[in-house]
């Protein structure tokens, strides 16, 4: 089956989309050979609304012509000055169009719009194709913060300009 990124589709997730979400991110883990705790690891994605949304991030699905949901990522706030970008699958049938790229810019824009100044993620060293995307957008290693997910064994942060930077005329 082939397809073009012009059959997909980005939007906001309601909290009725939260078992596709979760059929995404398992079958996306274990395709790596990842394991996860739904209810402790991911227990953000039970109720996307009010983990992302509520807080002033945003959690996006991607969608197929029909209305399958084939992909999704998150923005969630850390604090006034970093967000972090979650859950970024997309399901493997669907890999290879450019969808992951446009996700992944889609929310790094709603970062500068809300005046975020850095967007930090953690990753699984496994996870080689999500990894070679983010380096190529200007994602630089970084320490990892405290984290209960076991298998993100690595951290990137893109710093992106300032909110006076942003508004400056060309």
């Amino acid at each position: 089956m082939t397809f073009d990124s012009s059959e997909f589709r980005l939007r906001e997730a309601t909290d009725d989309d939260s078992a596709a979400i979760r059929a995404v991110l398992v079958a996306v883990m274990a395709e790596y050979g990842l394991s996860s705790d739904l209810e402790a690891d991911d227990a953000d994605i039970h109720n996307v609304v009010a983990s992302y949304a509520e807080r002033g991030g945003s959690f996006r699905v991607v969608t197929s012509t029909e209305g399958d949901i084939v992909g999704c990522g998150g923005l969630y706030p850390i604090d006034g000055r970093q967000a972090e970008i979650r859950r970024m699958y997309l399901l493997p049938k669907v890999r290879g169009f450019g969808i992951g790229r446009k996700l992944l810019e889609e929310l790094i824009s709603l970062a500068e719009e809300r005046h975020f100044e850095r967007v930090v993620l953690e990753t699984a060293s496994v996870l080689k194709e999500a990894i070679s995307l983010y380096r190529k957008r200007g994602f630089v290693p970084v320490e990892r913060r405290s984290t209960s997910i076991r298998q993100c064994d690595q951290a990137y942060a893109l710093e992106l300009a300032s909110a006076n930077e942003r508004t400056k005329p060309t």
